[in-house]
């Protein structure tokens, strides 16, 4: 199963932001039966490289080998997500 990645750091308004979104795109699947993968949080205050790589763009949420910089639209990580998790079908 895959894990959403969400590379943030302490005190980021807009990380805390994304993170409220991609739990509720996730509850949103859990009420209609999907699978969801886990979320894991990764400080980029811990890791040179990845303060280094990611610092001007944080929030950065990465699924796989795709990723989404500057994770602050609700409507585009929910297109990102659909898009790599597949879309959440009325029915």
């Amino acid at each position: 199963m895959l894990e959403i990645v969400l590379y943030a750091r302490p005190g980021c308004h807009l990380c805390t932001e994304a993170r409220t979104t991609i739990d509720a795109i996730l509850a949103d699947r859990r009420r209609n039966g999907l699978s969801l993968p886990a979320v894991v949080e990764r400080d980029i205050s811990t890791d040179p490289a990845w303060e280094q790589a990611f610092f001007a763009e944080i929030p950065v949420v990465e699924v796989g080998d795709r990723r989404l910089p500057l994770a602050i639209s609700p409507r585009g990580l929910q297109r990102f997500l659909d898009d790599v998790l597949g879309p959440v079908l009325a029915g």
